[in-house]
Formats: structure tokens, C-alpha cells, sequence
């Protein structure tokens, strides 16, 4: 196994520029004559615009225009578009506004882009903005999920008074009402799924720029997804040719999916620079970006699970109301609510299972994915009727899952809706956590933590997520210069996961070269011919073996142009570690001496096509199923309601690690934004005036390095035959697992104390109260 080969802990190659401050952000970079744009939010969640006067502030100093929602409609500006074929409950098309990038006439949730103004600097245009007179006639607003539907709830739109967007169904209705109707017990619950949003740690911005030589833009922005960002532009807001378009990623600073490609700022800035023949840039300010950005999860699911008598489960049944806020622009804002529905039935073996989604309009930012894209979602309703309904039936809460976990026998997997596991060893993940935490241990470390004053809990959860779209080819290619040395171009986006040294580490084990010598290309729209980004734990798996199926086609080039120059037969020559070997002698070339071979003309067999570059577009033919068990312990202090994580093991399974060190790094990280989810994050607004309560750090919790416990991540990998790498995925396997988990621990620790069960946030405030009302109703 060579130093740089897959399954080596690499340190990453991109880190000493970054950690060094050698970064290239969208900040970094500054154009000549550029000019600084600020938006004008609303104040309001939902209020009619009566009149807008820009005179005060077209006079400020240095302000070079001021442009409304009359401005883009007078333009021809275009929206994004829904292709889902939803219907609304009465079998009518779906109901969708896109937003039009400034709104006109009414504001529908606090910060809707009203006004962009643009000034010589940052700060002229941030007075200006604030001089900007709206007259605004407030209306009542709905901002909760559950009271969207609710009788006589405010319209979010006038056309569609029930607030129903669409709904979605899944599974088989009939069977499962069959299994419920035989089912020794039935175990209901509700779940609340808190509204959150990524809090990434470069904010979002844009700088653009118009040739009026070339009739083109050059746009600066940090998004996941460069090729599509420029694809939207092109066909739906500006609709023009694509090549008219250059968009250009360099470093980004965390995206976790919210930095998408439909943003109203990705078409006004652009179109404000060719407007006034000039760059123009908009640097989001981070108290913006909780206004600005997409949110996330907001999920209200009524579940229920059907057992026999002997806690085997026969049936699932979900029903949710899925926030998606004020406007739906395009399919990114309902992708949350149905594309991971297929994984409620986690692991376990249900044989009739049903989910009904109505997605629901709300005077709120709107949802998209969100590391996980319901996946934890999924996970965290299973998991959570396991629980409740061990404690409501008195079933050991390890033995019910071990009885319904699907056996490595029974892969491939159908779940009841529809979707196929390929592989796995569920019972063996859960074991090596159990082990790994000490479980038969446990309940002597409660007993001590007892004596101490705090009470303490265990979680489990045992997760499993869809990735690697079948849906969504990647590209890649390896060019090699005339001098030997070689690039490789992708189409994948990185926002800090270590993609250049995950594609490094493939090239060089596919082809023997020295990392050193090749240079790392993505997100560029030029350079790069093709790409669908970085999203749904997909990189490794279709573009790694895209880079891996870009390098055989090298090497299948490189034997033809050996077998000429060594006198053989292609078909005699081998190739192992860098070199073209003769087969059976000890004749060779190296890649480096193949590849300046394959420039020269004269050095190459009659007619045979000279350069050594090749690509290779890759959809996998299936999903990939990456799974792993979660296990937890908590304490809390009772007097506080404080909890502290205090023990966390988690075996997963994401096929073959390329780079071991990277990939536990990103199941940390997961771990982490699950964890914060569940003990402190969410998007907060007051439920009379629509107004957000949770604007800055002061009012939203982020998890800090004392929150967090020591992480042990194992490897239970079972490598799948769906790509040549083995490979499923890990991007966002920490957060599936660590919601249901850290919530599964804390009600465990309340129930020891008699404590009724509580919903994320598991804030001190909620813990303590509910601790209180146990101790108010025993006395």
C-alpha cells in the first residue's frame, strides 16, 4: 500500500495554504471600479408595499442606483422553475411563487428583498439603504408549522388560502392500514423537527462583472454547485446562451448544502453590473445572513408504529407538514420533504409502511437541503418510536431493535417504499457500539452519576441514508502536459471536505503519480467542461470514480503508445505503480516518459492521435446505502437542567474510506451540527408579529468544544459493488445518526426521574421545566 493510496490517512493537501491565510475567498477578490451593493429587507412577515420613495436615498453621497422589483419586472428578468409533477390534496396542480429576486407589492416573512441599492463603498450604500422611505401595511402572519393549516390561519398567498403547497405520498396505504389493524399494540406520537439553518463559516457573497466586447458575465460566488448555478441563470432568469456565463468557485467556506443555486442575489448582482457598466459586489454580513439565506428541517410528523405482541414491528405509518416557507422557486425547496422519505423504515425489517407529506406555505425564509435533506428527519421518527414504544410497552430498548433489524442474509433489501439496500452489516454496527460504549456497564454509571446528583442517560439510534444519486452524472478528467506533469479537473465543488486530496489520493492510486505533480482544477464554469457539484454525500462515489474511470482510459491509452515505443503488443503490456511493463520481461516506461511520448508525433504508432488527456462522465446505476449505529450518554444536572455529553460511539459503515482521517473528520462534523441541533439550535420568530427572535448568536445557540464529547468512530465497512471504489459516502453520516441519539439519551436520563419526554431543542430551560412538573406532580 503506497503512502498516497486509497485507505491512507493523508494529511490534506489543501491545508497549509488555508491554515496559513493563503486562502482565495469571494471576498479576496477585488475588480477594478467595482461598486458595493446592499439589500433592503423587510421588517414585516407579511405587509402590503404601499408606496416606496428612493429619492432620499439616490441623493445620498456616492449612491450610484437604487433599483425595486419594478426594475427587474420592466427587464424581463425570469424565476426559477418547479419541474416535480405535485399535486395539491384535490388533485389540482401543485401551488408555487417563485420569488422574482425584489419583490413587488407585498413582503411575505421578515427579510424579503425589497430594495438593492449600489454606492461607491460599502458603507455609503449602507446609509443609503437606511434612508430609504417604504410605507408598508402590516398583515397577520403564520410563522408555526402546526398552525399553518389551522382554521382561519393568515394566507401566505390569496390565491391558495389553505396554505397547501403540495403532498406527497409513499408506500403502500392499503397493507399498512391492514398490518395496523392486526397489530397486538399501536404506539402514536408526535414529533417536532425543529427549523434551523447553516451557519457556515464564510458567508455568503457575490462579485460580477459585464463584457460588453464579449457580451458576457463573469460571476464570482460561493455556491456548491457552479454549473448549475450557471445553467439557472442562463435558461430561466437571463435566457441566454450558457456560454454567455462564467461562474467561478474558488475557496468556500462551508455550504452544508445551503449554498445553492437559485439565491436572488445570484441574478441582481450580475445584472446591476451590466446595468451600470461597472463590477459590482454584495458581501452578506453575518446578522444578514439568518434573513438571508435558505432554513432548514421544520418538520411536524403524527407517527405510528405497529408491533405484535412480541415487539416485532408490522407497520409505519408518517404523517408530516413540511414547512416550506413563502416561496417555491424551484424543486430545491421541496427536495427535503420527499427525496429521503424512503429511509423511515431505517433498518429495520417492516414489511407495510405509509408516508403522506403535505408541504405547507409559512410568512418564513424558504427550506432547502441541509446536510442531511431529511435523512435525519427520517431517522430521528424511527428511532424516537423505538424508544416510546420500548418505555410504553416495556420492551428492552436494544432487544427491540436487534428483533426488527434486517439480517446481512436477507441484502439486497427492498424496504417498503421501494428503495433497495445493496448491502450492510447492521447487527454487527450495532454490537461494536454497544460494546464500544460498555451498555452492560451502564447501568452502574448511572447509579454513580446518582450518587453525584446528576442523572444520566443512554441513546441509540441506528441510522441509515439514501446518497450518491443515480440521477446526477459527474464528471472528471486527467490532462497531462507535454512535460509529463498532469492536472485533474472536476465537477464536484468543495466547502472544506478535502476533495483535492481525496481525488489526489485515487489518480495516484490508479496511476502511480506523485500528488506533487498534479494540479487540482474545480469550479470553474471554463475550465471545467461539466459538473452537477457537491451535494448528497455524492463526491467520493460518482466523482471519485469518475477520476477513477478518467485514469483507466489513460492507461488504456498509455499501453498503445508503450506496446509501440518497447516493440510489443498493447495487449502484452502491464501496467502496476507508474510503470508500462512488458509482460514477463523487465522492459518499461514510466507514465511520466508515455506521457511527453504521446506529444510527439513521430514517437507514436501511424495515425495514432497524439495528446494524453481523457474524461469520463459517471452515474452510478443505484443509490448507496451508508449506515451506522449511534450510541450516546448524557448527563444532567437537575438543579439546571444543564446536559453535557459525556460518552459517544458510532460504527459506520461508508464502504471504502479513501482517506480514513478525512472521513472521520467529516462524521465529527456531522456529529457536531446534529448535536447542536438537537440540545440548543433554531430559528425562533414570535408567533404575533412574525418577527425573528433568533437573529444573532445572542439568541441562537451554536455548540461550543466543551459541548462536545470525545467521538469514537469505528469502521464497519461493507464495500458496495455499485462503483469500482466500494465506496457509499460520509459527508453527512454524523448528523443522521446524532439527532435521534443525543434526544433518545436525554429522555432516558428524564424517565429515570419519572420526567416526561420533551422535543429538540433539549434546551436547560425545557429539561429543567420538565423535570419540575415531574417533581410538582409525585409531591
Amino acid at each position: 500500500m503506497t503512502k498516497f493510496g486509497i485507505g491512507q490517512s493523508v494529511s490534506r493537501f489543501e491545508d497549509p495554504r488555508l491554515l496559513r491565510g493563503r486562502g482565495c475567498f469571494v471576498d479576496d477578490i477585488n475588480l477594478p471600479g467595482q461598486a458595493y451593493a446592499v439589500l433592503v429587507r423587510s421588517p414585516h412577515a407579511n405587509a402590503h408595499i404601499r408606496s416606496i420613495n428612493l429619492e432620499p436615498a439616490l441623493q445620498s453621497p456616492g449612491v450610484l442606483a437604487v433599483y425595486t422589483g419594478d426594475d427587474v419586472a420592466r427587464d424581463g428578468l425570469g424565476t426559477m422553475k418547479i419541474n416535480l409533477p405535485r399535486k395539491r390534496p384535490d388533485g389540482s396542480p401543485l401551488f408555487a411563487r417563485a420569488h422574482t429576486g425584489l419583490t413587488r407589492g407585498r413582503v411575505r416573512y421578515v427579510g424579503d428583498p425589497v430594495a438593492l441599492v449600489i454606492a461607491e463603498t460599502v458603507w455609503q450604500a449602507k446609509d443609503a439603504a437606511e434612508r430609504l422611505e417604504i410605507d408598508y401595511d402590516a398583515l397577520a402572519s403564520v410563522t408555526d408549522t402546526a398552525q399553518t393549516v389551522a382554521p382561519g390561519a393568515p394566507a401566505v398567498w390569496d390565491e391558495c388560502p389553505d396554505n397547501i403547497s403540495n403532498v406527497f405520498e409513499a408506500g403502500n396505504a392499503k397493507a399498512t392500514d391492514e398490518a395496523f389493524a392486526k397489530a397486538a399494540h399501536v404506539v402514536r406520537r408526535r414529533y417536532v423537527i425543529s427549523r434551523v439553518y447553516a451557519h457556515y463559516m464564510q458567508p455568503r457573497g457575490v462579485l460580477a462583472q459585464y463584457d460588453e466586447g464579449d457580451e458576457r458575465y463573469t460571476i464570482w460566488a460561493d455556491v456548491q454547485y457552479p454549473h448549475r448555478v450557471r445553467n439557472a441563470l442562463a435558461e430561466n432568469i437571463f435566457k441566454i446562451p450558457e456560454h454567455r456565463i462564467r461562474v467561478i468557485a474558488n475557496d468556500v467556506g462551508g455550504g452544508f448544502g445551503t449554498k445553492g443555486w437559485q439565491y436572488p442575489e445570484h441574478r441582481l448582482i450580475p445584472w446591476a453590473a451590466r446595468k451600470l457598466g461597472r463590477p459590482v459586489k454584495w458581501t452578506c454580513e453575518r446578522s444578514e445572513a439568518v434573513l438571508a439565506d435558505e432554513h432548514a428541517r421544520d418538520n411536524v410528523s403524527d407517527a405510528e408504529l405497529a408491533l405484535d405482541a412480541d415487539g416485532r414491528i408490522l407497520g409505519l405509518r408518517v404523517r408530516t407538514l413540511a414547512n416550506v416557507g413563502a416561496y417555491v422557486s424551484s424543486d430545491r425547496n421541496l427536495l427535503s420533504t420527499f427525496s429521503n422519505v424512503h429511509t423511515l423504515s431505517g433498518v429495520y425489517a417492516i414489511s407495510a409502511a405509509h408516508v403522506h407529506v403535505t408541504c405547507v406555505m409559512a410568512n418564513t425564509n424558504g427550506t432547502a437541503p441541509y446536510r442531511g435533506a431529511g435523512r435525519p428527519e427520517s431517522i430521528y421518527v424511527i428511532e424516537r418510536l423505538l424508544d416510546d414504544a420500548s418505555r410504553e410497552l416495556g420492551f428492552d430498548r436494544v432487544e427491540i431493535r436487534r428483533r426488527n433489524l434486517i439480517a446481512s442474509t436477507a441484502m439486497p433489501y427492498r424496504n417498503p417504499f421501494g428503495a433497495t439496500y445493496d448491502c450492510g452489516e447492521f447487527a454487527r454496527g450495532l454490537d461494536m457500539a454497544l460494546q464500544g460504549i460498555d451498555y452492560a456497564g451502564f447501568a452502574a454509571r448511572r447509579a454513580e452519576a446518582l450518587a453525584r446528583g446528576r442523572l444520566r442517560g443512554i441513546g441509540i439510534a441506528n441510522a441509515i441514508e439514501r446518497a450518491a444519486s443515480p440521477a446526477q452524472p459527474e464528471f472528471a478528467e486527467i490532462r497531462f502536459n507535454p512535460s509529463g506533469s498532469a492536472m485533474v479537473l472536476v465537477g464536484t465543488k468543495a466547502q472544506g471536505q478535502g476533495h483535492e486530496t481525496l481525488y489526489k489520493q485515487i489518480a495516484h492510486e490508479r496511476l502511480g503519480i506523485d500528488p506533487s505533480e498534479l494540479q487540482f482544477i474545480e469550479g470553474d464554469t471554463d475550465r471545467v467542461a461539466f459538473g452537477m457539484g457537491t451535494n448528497g454525500s455524492r463526491s467520493t462515489v460518482v466523482g471519485g470514480t469518475a477520476v477513477w474511470n478518467a485514469a483507466g482510459r489513460i492507461i488504456e491509452k498509455g499501453k498503445k503508445i508503450a506496446g509501440h515505443l518497447l516493440e510489443a503488443s498493447a495487449d502484452d503490456i502491464e501496467f502496476e505503480a507508474g510503470k508500462f511493463t512488458v509482460a514477463g520481461t523487465d522492459r518499461s516506461l514510466t507514465l511520466k516518459e508515455v506521457a511527453r511520448a504521446a506529444f510527439v508525433p513521430a514517437r507514436l504508432p501511424p495515425g495514432f492521435e497524439p495528446g494524453f488527456y481523457e474524461t469520463a462522465t459517471f452515474a452510478p446505476p443505484s443509490d448507496t446505502w451508508p449506515n451506522g449505529s449511534h450510541v450516546c450518554e448524557v448527563e444532567i444536572v437537575p438543579g439546571t437542567g444543564r446536559v453535557q455529553v459525556v460518552g459517544w460511539w458510532s460504527p459506520d459503515d461508508v464502504g471504502t474510506m479513501i482517506n480514513p482521517i478525512g472521513v472521520k473528520g467529516q462524521i465529527h462534523g456531522g456529529v457536531a451540527q446534529g448535536l447542536g441541533q438537537a440540545l440548543m439550535e433554531q430559528v425562533v420568530y414570535d408567533r404575533e408579529s412574525g418577527q425573528l427572535l433568533s437573529g444573532s448568536f445572542m439568541d441562537y445557540a451554536m455548540p461550543r468544544a466543551d459541548d462536545m464529547p470525545s467521538i469514537k468512530v469505528q469502521n464497519n465497512a461493507v464495500p458496495t459493488k455499485l462503483n469500482p471504489l466500494g465506496a457509499k459516502g460520509a459527508g453527512e453520516a454524523g448528523t443522521v445518526g446524532a439527532i435521534p441519539a443525543v434526544i433518545n439519551a436525554i429522555n432516558d436520563a428524564l424517565a429515570s426521574a419519572g420526567a416526561a419526554a420533551i422535543e429538540m431543542p433539549a434546551t436547560s430551560e425545557k429539561v429543567w421545566t420538565a423535570l419540575r412538573a415531574a417533581k410538582t406532580k409525585t409531591a
